[in-house]
């Protein structure tokens, strides 16, 4: 029989394991790094230790436009699997969670168009994510829509001001892109003083300091 005293240990046990549980949720995310093309690791000099030579580009298939490279390695996600995700959406337009992860397979194989097209409809279906209006952005600067990526970037942070994820995007379309490098600089300060260590973000500032200083 469980007396009151065990019954209170017993529930304050199952809050401190939900606070911590939470508390250790919110440090990992805060700390996720940036999601970032091969291209754009290239240029700042960071490679992906996970990723796998890209095969050859093969033909249009599974809403992938012609030459576009398919995901890298065994890791990606299978055109078979995309295919049948991508009826399923046509048939569920509003699957919210489907819509969401069509958007991040055609992310990975790099169909930028159409990663637009789902992310924006994620978003009139649930809008909100500083996430994916972060991913958007990424998709809109990779179609060199700088102005309506920075417009994501900055909703982002607008939405949850220590998105750090945001500002790093904004800063690289910025500084890479625009060649804008008093607000890159600015906007830089601000990222540093949100993940001061953050190996990402020193990165970041180097090849920035590099592209001003050519």
């Amino acid at each position: 029989m469980i007396n009151k005293e065990n019954f209170i240990f017993a529930v304050f046990g199952i809050l401190v394991g939900f606070i911590t549980g939470y508390l250790m949720h919110e440090v990992v995310a805060a700390r996720q790094p940036p999601r970032l093309t091969p291209e754009l690791r290239a240029q700042l000099g960071t490679p992906d230790p996970n990723a796998a030579p890209a095969p050859a580009p093969g033909p249009a298939d599974a809403g992938m436009p012609q030459g576009a490279a398919p995901a890298a390695g065994g890791g990606g996600p299978a055109m078979e699997e995309i295919q049948q995700l991508r009826a399923y959406v046509e048939q569920n337009p509003d699957d919210a969670d489907a819509v969401l992860k069509l958007a991040n397979f055609n992310f990975d194989i790099r169909n930028w168009q159409r990663s637009q097209e789902l992310y924006s409809h994620y978003l009139e279906l649930r809008p909100g994510s500083p996430d994916v209006l972060t991913d958007l952005g990424i998709s809109l600067r990779e179609t060199r829509n700088f102005d309506r990526a920075l417009e994501q970037f900055q909703k982002a942070r607008q939405m949850s001001p220590d998105h750090w994820q945001s500002y790093y995007n904004e800063v690289v379309v910025l500084a890479f892109d625009l060649k804008r490098y008093d607000e890159a600089g600015q906007l830089l300060t601000e990222l540093q003083r949100l993940q001061p260590g953050n190996p990402e973000v020193a990165k970041l500032a180097d090849a920035v300091r590099q592209r001003n200083a050519a």
